[in-house]
């Protein structure tokens, strides 16, 4: 039976791909409506309106998800500082887990 919780690296790092994806869309959305602000008909200008509005969607979302990620690197750093030999006890543990885990496969 597989377990669907994802470990803390794992969760980190998908938060870190998403937010450089976003980044990615919002900078390659922004060349767009750079790009076709000369070109653009009464369609056009409809529809540079949406995207333009949808960046601003996605760039308080970026932001939104890396004030959520730094808050929570916080708080693990202080969680970590403040029960240094707990942090350690329970990473071997999980550590102990994991190799059982997989040495059984």
């Amino acid at each position: 039976m597989e377990t669907t919780s994802r470990s803390a690296e794992e969760i980190e790092a998908s938060t870190e791909k998403l937010l450089r994806d976003l980044k990615a869309v919002v900078r390659d959305g922004e060349e767009l409506l750079k790009a076709g602000a000369r070109d653009l008909g009464e369609r056009g200008a409809a529809a540079k309106e949406r995207l333009a509005a949808a960046l601003e969607v996605a760039k308080d979302t970026q932001r939104k998800l890396q004030e959520r990620a730094i808050s929570s690197a916080r708080a693990t750093d202080q969680v970590i500082r403040e029960h240094p030999y707990h942090s350690v006890g329970v990473a071997f543990g999980i550590g102990m887990l994991l190799g059982l885990l997989a040495r059984r496969r």
